[in-house]
């Protein structure tokens, strides 16, 4: 059992953690528990912490190795950096209709991290630098939740199915012009099976996303409109958390069972998030969802 002070984060999952410093976590002191009730909850709040980018680097290498979609993209080593999920541009914000606020407005659908990637993403650890006055928020909803209670009718195409993911797929869904830009073009089509099991507890978790464009199979039609009645069923109003940032916040999901989305604010208004995304291996189940 976890020797960790938890509480409920949504009645069907998820665990707020207090009375932790993340700056204190170590391999051997701490992080067992906190993987633990990762591989258990599938999302973990860490509220009011204060980590700078070298202790959220340190604390996502615990999970696995880092996404760099830089070096990934270009073959080669590059620095890693941490991601800022943020409208603030050259001291400023962006304009509510430029393509980099689109692109975060298309995070607004609900995803997956890293679907179209070569490997794909085994957790998310997000924190808040800057928050707006109202809005903003960030949803979860549990795709393991979702599988366990989905109807036979929907379940019995999925169970076996492999789905296709294309990133231009999501960004195309808020502007046509995002959707063509190269660089959400440049990762080849990329084919998932549709069921994650976790290694260590054993539960199967639905593994969809936005990015999610084809069932291996079907028509172009009927696969879509599978994959958005699944992720509707998975997303229902009573199945969703909706996180009220505050500053400091530190809050953790499993990329192979979580659905995730922002939510509108103010764009005048700065938000800045910052994001690390760790890779899946196979210790985290990855062969099972990989198409050989």
């Amino acid at each position: 059992m976890s020797a960790l002070n938890t509480s409920l984060l949504h009645p069907k999952f998820g665990k707020i953690v207090e009375g932790v410093d993340l700056r204190d976590v170590r391999e051997d002191h701490l992080f067992p528990e906190i993987r633990q009730v990762f591989d258990e909850h599938s999302a973990l709040l860490f509220p009011a912490q204060s980590i700078t980018d070298d202790d959220h680097t340190r604390l996502a290498q615990m999970f696995g190795p880092l996404e760099n979609r830089e070096a990934m993209a270009q073959g080669r080593a590059v620095e890693f950096k941490v991601s800022p999920v943020s409208n603030e541009v050259d001291g400023g914000v962006s304009d509510a209709e430029a393509l980099h606020t689109l692109n975060l407005r298309a995070n607004m659908l609900w995803h997956t991290d890293s679907t179209f990637l070569p490997i794909p993403a085994l957790v998310n650890l997000l924190t808040a630098k800057v928050v707006p006055e109202q809005g903003g928020q960030t949803e979860l909803a549990s795709t393991r939740v979702g599988w366990a209670e989905m109807p036979d009718n929907l379940k019995e195409p999925l169970k076996d199915a492999v789905i296709w993911h294309r990133l231009s797929h999501s960004r195309q869904q808020v502007s046509a012009e995002l959707g063509a830009m190269p660089e959400m073009r440049q990762w080849p089509d990329r084919p998932w099976r549709a069921i994650w099991p976790n290694p260590v507890t054993g539960e199967d978790a639905l593994y969809i996303a936005s990015h999610a464009f084809a069932v291996e199979g079907m028509g172009l039609a009927q696969g879509q409109t599978l994959i958005s009645e699944a992720i509707a069923f998975c997303t229902r109003e009573e199945n969703v958390y909706s996180h009220e940032w505050q500053v400091g916040d530190v809050l953790i999901w499993d990329e192979r069972a979580m659905l995730h989305r922002g939510q509108p604010w103010l764009y005048e208004q700065p938000r800045t998030l910052m994001s690390i995304c760790c890779s899946a291996t196979k210790s985290d189940g990855l062969n099972s969802v990989r198409i050989v």
